[in-house]
């Protein structure tokens, strides 16, 4: 993959008057985003989010440091070359943003218009788009005759209708139910999918990150507390923070409370194990344990997907003599990431 945007050393600080103390929004972010990916950023309320994706397109400018799109300085840009720039960004809002005097069809072919599209393009582009995102019968209704999914996918079509090649989505499903927001979430994939359209997308909710970012940052206070590929986030995060959002969203890891008290529920050693492909796709565990003499008992625990990919943990009781449970133990931490408690 190629390089879309880059972030370099990048903080704003806010300044309510001269008397004021600088608040920091943003403190010294290092992001890479690939094209063609999809990349989540997830915080708690007031981490940055909105601000940092603010920066791509040129709506909040950094304190200090660098935003790069496509290679290009943001801030070096004259206003011309910035509202040039912006075309081949779109942007989904939470709370959709509609002309509500305006058609479903006057609401996507609006942003072809202003960018000279003749009416026979815009005509068969946005007919394009509404089929795409399901909404085939609903050109001439107004958006208040809409739900919120379709008004959401309304706001969907016209962030790509001029065929960007960035899509930024702030907290785009906030204002849905979980079976309409399971729906954008698809949706939003299969723009990724069938038009390679790099997406930026900022929210709270790590189920929205886990069915559909490639790769996450997360943000607290600021900063990037932790990065990396989804389903090794969630699989092993290491971050305080990160741990709180992902014990939100799945009870896999145990904490010390919980511990203490299988310790003296259950006999045995007791081990933690991250689940991988190797553990779910293959009897690695009856047979390492048949192998090595040792018997054991999943204490807790679970098993998720995240783009087909297995995630979670299983702690296990262990019996059988120390040598056993070392060696069984030794041979299990070669397949898998083991650890003792």
């Amino acid at each position: 993959m190629s390089e879309r945007i880059r972030l370099t050393e990048v903080s704003k600080q806010y300044v309510a008057n001269k008397k004021a103390t600088p608040a920091l929004a943003l403190d010294g972010i290092d992001l890479l985003i690939e094209a063609g990916e999809v990349y989540g950023l997830i915080g708690r309320s007031g981490a940055g989010k909105s601000t940092l994706l603010r920066m791509i397109n040129g709506l909040e400018a950094p304190t200090s440091g660098q935003v790069l799109v496509d290679g290009v300085d943001v801030q070096t840009l004259s206003p011309g070359e910035l509202r040039t720039l912006r075309h081949g960004i779109g942007m989904v809002f939470q709370q959709f943003s509609l002309w509500n005097s305006r058609t479903v069809y006057g609401n996507i072919a609006t942003p072809l218009k202003i960018a000279g599209w003749k009416d026979a393009d815009i005509s068969r582009r946005v007919g394009e788009l509404l089929d795409f995102v399901g909404l085939g019968g609903k050109a001439f209704a107004r958006p208040r005759q809409l739900s919120g999914g379709q008004k959401q996918r309304v706001g969907i079509a016209r962030a790509i209708a001029s065929r960007p090649s960035i899509l930024l989505a702030d907290e785009a499903t906030s204002a849905l139910d979980p079976q309409t927001t399971t729906e954008i979430v698809d949706l939003l994939r299969s723009v990724n999918r069938e038009f390679g359209i790099t997406i930026v997308v900022v929210t709270h909710e790590m189920d929205v990150i886990s069915r559909l970012a490639d790769r996450v940052s997360i943000l607290s206070q600021g900063r990037v507390v932790e990065s990396g590929e989804i389903h090794q986030i969630l699989a092993r995060p290491s971050h305080a923070v990160t741990q709180g959002l992902v014990g939100s969203y799945t009870r896999t890891a145990l904490t010390d409370a919980e511990k203490t008290a299988l310790r003296d529920r259950f006999g045995g050693r007791k081990i933690s194990v991250a689940v991988d492909d190797v553990l779910v796709n293959s009897p690695v565990l009856s047979r390492l344990a048949r192998e090595n003499g040792v018997d054991f008992a999943v204490i807790q625990g679970g098993v998720a997907r995240v783009k087909d990919q297995p995630y979670g943990q299983l702690s296990l009781a262990l019996y059988g003599d120390d040598v056993a449970i070392d060696r069984f133990t030794a041979d299990l931490s070669a397949q898998t990431e083991v650890t003792a408690w």
